[in-house]
């Protein structure tokens, strides 16, 4: 099996022929030729967006092989290109930070909700986006509600509702665009929900149940769930998140806290 070595080692010629703007980042190298070149260019990435000059001057490797290994990188979403066309660390990398920290919030979600389930008499939920659908992945039934329990696993379209509108508000503006066909939300209610950090609707399972959601969020801020409080409109009142938004961003942001999202 390969050992890792470290090393800060870059070819001085090479820096020096191409005017390096920023020093190389320690390598990592693992015996692989390939790996360890893509490796070091990904970790140039790491301290932000780089030209094409900016890779080959940081890591000393010849043009031709860093715009080749760019490009791979990107056909894999691994890198990515930014407005001004210089490369950028890609989504496929958040994506994979998300995924591994996922059980972890999912560990830290039962006292939680619990604790707002108590504060609230309602009945809390999180739910997580997988691609056209949100997941109820947990969730702390209130009792004697008259509610409908939504059991762990359920899954429902993004088209209506507070969830859908957490998941949704705070997406890039083509994911955004996408999103909003067909649904029974505007572009204008994102907007709010944005601006207030949190959303509410009517309906859904009975006609008299309010929601609210709010986002939790992970790495850079990403939303990555959304925390839900629902109940009867007669609990909850017919303008749940005046009554209850800030309880529910509050029990969000302790999620994300505890979670290390």
């Amino acid at each position: 099996m390969a050992t890792l070595t470290m090393t800060t080692t870059v070819d001085p010629a090479a820096r020096r022929a191409a005017g390096a703007v920023r020093p190389g980042p320690p390598r990592l190298e693992s015996g692989v030729g390939v790996l360890d070149k893509a490796s070091l260019l990904l970790g140039v990435l790491e301290s932000g967006p780089a030209t094409l000059a900016t890779l080959v001057s940081a890591t000393g490797l010849k043009r031709p092989t860093v715009h080749r290994l760019a490009l791979a990188l990107e056909r894999l979403r691994l890198v990515a290109r930014d407005r001004d066309g210089r490369f950028a660390l890609g989504p496929r990398l958040g994506d994979m930070v998300v995924e591994a920290r996922h059980d972890r919030l999912l560990l830290t979600a039962e006292p939680v909700l619990t604790a707002l389930r108590e504060r609230t008499g309602a009945s809390v939920r999180l739910y997580r986006r997988r691609g056209e659908l949100r997941v109820c992945v947990a969730a702390s039934e209130a009792l004697g509600t008259g509610a409908d329990t939504v059991p762990v696993g359920s899954a429902f379209p993004l088209k209506s509702g507070a969830v859908a509108q957490v998941l949704l508000a705070w997406e890039e503006p083509e994911l955004l665009y996408e999103g909003l066909r067909g649904a029974r939300f505007s572009a204008g209610m994102l907007s709010g929900v944005r601006r207030r950090g949190w959303a509410q609707s009517f309906g859904g399972w009975e006609p008299a149940m309010a929601t609210v959601a709010a986002p939790v969020r992970g790495p850079g801020g990403r939303v990555i769930a959304a925390l839900s409080l629902s109940g009867p409109v007669s609990r909850l009142t017919r303008n749940p998140g005046q009554e209850y938004g800030s309880d529910t961003i509050g029990a969000a942001v302790r999620l994300s806290e505890l979670s290390g999202c």
